[in-house]
């Protein structure tokens, strides 16, 4: 999607000048702030595709800045946070952002955050049928089919793929799968969702083991639903 807009948020120059540059050789079109209060300003005034928000910003926290714009924008929001963060991180997800990368991170690795995030806008949970990769979900019938095998989920399995495809490539975190799916009584439940992840991998993976990779864990986070690499 060449053309795109970035809003770039970080108070380190360095990262700034580097990772501006680089976005702008994509033939993005880039905008860096260092402030967290200025990012609502920009939001609304540059109308991103993809935020890149630093977590942790000298006058407000990455978190509320979250909070403050998710309504605002359907862009993409990834956090740019350091090792050790786990905690902030889950929180900024639970509002609103959408992925994140570990500092330091390597250029490759972002740019690639940056196209998926701007390939997941393209996905309508409207559609028809939800797809990734061989993974196939038909909302009409709720029918699901691997690589054309046909595959018998159960229902809370079939409501938790259905989730991942909706929301395929962005990280959703424990207690927000877990309130979409079974309802907010059971975010604490962990071990329902180990179970049932498991379960889900199994079965995909049973009619294309690619399809089982899919299906990735974010450590101490949550999971997400990718194209499996070949």
């Amino acid at each position: 999607m060449s053309g795109a807009r970035i809003l770039l948020v970080d108070d380190d120059p360095a990262i700034r000048r580097v990772v501006g540059r680089a976005l702008e050789g994509q033939g993005y079109t880039v905008e860096a702030l260092e402030r967290g209060a200025d990012v609502r300003e920009a939001v609304e005034r540059h109308r991103p595709d993809v935020v890149l928000l630093d977590l942790v910003l000298p006058d407000i926290n990455g978190i509320e800045v979250c909070r403050e714009i998710r309504p605002l924008t359907s862009a993409t929001v990834i956090l740019l946070s350091a090792v050790g963060d786990e905690t902030k991180k889950v929180e900024a997800l639970d509002e609103g952002a959408d992925d994140y990368v570990t500092k330091p991170f390597g250029m490759d690795e972002l740019l690639a955050r940056v196209r998926a995030g701007l390939r997941r806008q393209g996905t309508d949970p409207r559609a028809a049928e939800l797809i990734c990769g061989a993974i196939h979900l038909d909302l009409a019938t709720r029918e699901v089919s691997v690589a054309g095998v046909p595959v018998h989920l159960t229902p809370k399995e079939h409501d938790l793929l259905r989730l991942l495809l909706e929301l395929q490539g962005r990280v959703l975190t424990q207690r927000y799968i877990l309130a979409r799916v079974w309802g907010t009584e059971y975010v604490d439940d962990s071990h329902i969702l180990r179970t049932f992840v498991h379960q889900l991998r199994r079965k995909l993976g049973g009619a294309d083991p690619n399809a089982a990779a899919c299906l990735v864990t974010d450590p101490g986070i949550g999971y997400r639903l990718v194209v499996a690499e070949s």
